[in-house]
C-alpha cells in the first residue's frame, strides 16, 4: 500500500491518520507543494491520497499556485476509484474539486466542538461504527457548499458541511479528527498568539477543555483514521 500524503504547511502533524497508516504498513510518499515540491501527474503509482490543512483557503491560487492541480488530483484518484481523504483544507479543495463552492470567513470554529452524524452515516463505511455525536478539533474559518453528488454525513450548527463522501472513498471533513492530545498541545504551544487572537480565554482554559474532550476525541479520531485506512484498494 503507497499512500500520497500532500502538506500544504509547515507544522503539519498527520496524528491519527498516521497511526492508522502505520498500522496498516503503508509506504508514505510525502509533498511538499507550498515549498515548491512536484506532485504526482495522477494517482497511478499511489493507492491512496490524503491531504492535510494548511493557512491558505483553497482558492488563493495567487498565493500558491498548485492548488488547482492538487484539485484536480484528488478528482483523479476518486474518480480512478481510490482512496481519498482531504481535512480542513484539504476538503475544501476536494469539494473545489467537483464544482463547489468555498465560502471564506464564513464559519469560523476553534477547539473541540460537537459533531452529529446523520441518519446516512449509519451505513458508511468509515463514519457507520462511529457515535452519533463526538466532540472533535475544529481550527478553519472557511467553508463551502456541499458538491453535487456527495453525501453528506455530519454536520453541526456553525458547519452544516462537516464531513461527505463521494463515490465510493472520496472523504472530506472540515474538523482535525488527525489533531489528538500531542498534536494540540503542539499547536498551543507553538501558535499561541494565533490562538488566543482566535479564541480569546481559550489558552486559559485548555486543561479544562483538554479534561473534558481530550480521550474521546482521540478515541473517535483513531476510529475514523482506521476505518479510512480500511478503504485503501477497496479493502
Amino acid at each position: 500500500m503507497r499512500v500520497l500524503i500532500v502538506e500544504n504547511f509547515g507544522a503539519t502533524d498527520h496524528g491519527q491518520v498516521g497511526v492508522a497508516l502505520g498500522e496498516a504498513g503503508a509506504e508514505i510518499d510525502v509533498r511538499k507543494p507550498y515549498e515548491g515540491e512536484a506532485l504526482p501527474d495522477g494517482p497511478d503509482e499511489h493507492d491512496a491520497i490524503v491531504v492535510f490543512g494548511g493557512e491558505q483557503s483553497a482558492m488563493d491560487d495567487h498565493i500558491h499556485p498548485y492548488l488547482p492541480a492538487l484539485a484536480t488530483l484528488m478528482r483523479d484518484f476518486g474518480e480512478a476509484d481510490k482512496s481519498v481523504l482531504g481535512i480542513c483544507l484539504g476538503s475544501q479543495v476536494l469539494a473545489r474539486a467537483y464544482g463547489a463552492k468555498n465560502l471564506l470567513g464564513a464559519a469560523p470554529e476553534f477547539g473541540w466542538h460537537l459533531i452529529e452524524v446523520n441518519e446516512t452515516a449509519k451505513s458508511d463505511p468509515v463514519l457507520g461504527g462511529i457515535a452519533t455525536g463526538f466532540p472533535i478539533f475544529q481550527w478553519h474559518s472557511d467553508t463551502f457548499t456541499l458538491p453535487e453528488g456527495a453525501v453528506l454525513l455530519a454536520s453541526n450548527s456553525a458547519t452544516p458541511n462537516q464531513c461527505f463522501r463521494i463515490g465510493r472513498a472520496s472523504y472530506g471533513t472540515q474538523f482535525h479528527f488527525e489533531a489528538n492530545q500531542e498534536v494540540v498541545a503542539a499547536w498551543k504551544s507553538g501558535f499561541a498568539a494565533t490562538i488566543e487572537r482566535t479564541a480569546p480565554g481559550w489558552l486559559a482554559d485548555y486543561p479544562d477543555h483538554a479534561e473534558k474532550h481530550g480521550a474521546e476525541a482521540d478515541a473517535t479520531g483513531l476510529a475514523i483514521a482506521r476505518a479510512w485506512v480500511a478503504t485503501i484498494g477497496g479493502r
